[in-house]
């Protein structure tokens, strides 16, 4: 039976894979902690556990008619961000896939009401949300397996759960120790162009808004104490804050970790920061599924049945 080691809810900002020389100019001197912290995730995590996958829920990656899984054997190649391509340029990346993980969980699209398709192609483009924190966490050590899970941009919250329980369900029912991560930010809006400069500094004052930093901070005051049943259960009032991807990112790990019975309490890494007007902050979760099973069933839906001749669906519970 699979099991979820480890979870986090990191930054990927493109700032950390800046040169420490600009990192420093642009922060008065000092280096940003979203990059001590990773370095120090690394040491004490990913050194230590003893894992054999690492899925990504990519909060850069926007599909849009279905959730989509990649399914290479390996996936390699120089990456350049199309949104920043100044500081993330021709950066190699080279990690194996697990195949055989990533049809596992579109296979429980249906079980789960919900559209996931496992992609296989190696032109399939990847996203710094990944590359990122490969980077970080994943260049060197011994051949561990990644894969992405995207965001389904005309998804909604429920739809991301759907995701998430189906995540779980395939992890349970494999051989596979898996670290789950989810990448991306916190409240997420930028200050416009003429005024983003004044605001490249870490310091919480250059958050875009008081009440997105209040917001933020509550929230990981909330996770730190493991109260992730509060965050999930306050997530209409977070929207107006804009988190990326609608936080999503989040919710999807939260499905695959049994949502309000989560109580893993968080471990910070690093200090929370801004980016440009965004809050970023790295977290911790060890061992979030330990004592129940990892997803909720996902009750019947009527929508989805009648579109899909009825599937095979588990009681409510």
């Amino acid at each position: 039976m699979g099991e979820v080691i480890g979870a986090g809810l990191l930054a990927h900002v493109p700032t950390i894979v800046l040169p420490e020389e600009t990192r420093r100019e642009l922060n008065h001197g000092q280096d940003s902690t979203l990059v001590s912290g990773l370095h120090q995730l690394r040491r004490e995590v990913f050194e230590t556990l003893d894992y054999d996958t690492v899925v990504v829920l990519d909060s850069h990656w926007a599909t849009t008619v279905e959730f989509v899984v990649t399914a290479q054997d390996r996936r390699s190649g120089l990456f350049t961000s199309e949104e920043l391509p100044r500081g993330m340029q021709r950066r190699p990346y080279d990690f194996p896939g697990d195949p055989e993980l990533a049809r596992a969980v579109a296979g429980k699209g249906q079980r789960h009401s919900t559209w996931i398709t496992a992609i296989d192609d190696h032109a399939l483009p990847i996203f710094y949300a990944t590359t990122n924190l490969w980077e970080f966490l994943g260049r060197g050590l011994p051949e561990k397996r990644w894969i992405s899970i995207g965001v389904c941009q005309t998804a909604d919250g429920e739809d991301a759960y759907r995701l998430g329980r189906a995540l779980g369900d395939a992890i349970a029912e494999s051989d596979r120790t898996v670290v789950l991560l989810a990448s991306g930010a916190m409240s997420h809006t930028f200050w416009p162009l003429r005024q983003l400069r004044d605001h490249e500094a870490a310091g919480r004052e250059h958050i875009h808004s008081p009440e997105a930093l209040a917001a933020d901070l509550e929230r990981i005051e909330w996770l730190v104490a493991g109260d992730h049943a509060k965050v999930l259960a306050t997530m209409p009032d977070y929207l107006r804050y804009r988190p990326e991807a609608r936080f999503m990112h989040y919710q999807m790990m939260l499905g695959a970790l049994g949502e309000e019975r989560c109580t893993a309490p968080g471990r910070q890494f690093g200090e929370y920061e801004n980016s440009v007007g965004t809050g970023q902050v790295h977290l911790w979760f060890d061992r979030p599924a330990a004592g129940f099973p990892a997803a909720k069933t996902t009750p019947a839906d009527p929508d989805f049945v009648r579109q899909n001749g009825g599937p095979d669906l588990p009681a409510a519970g």
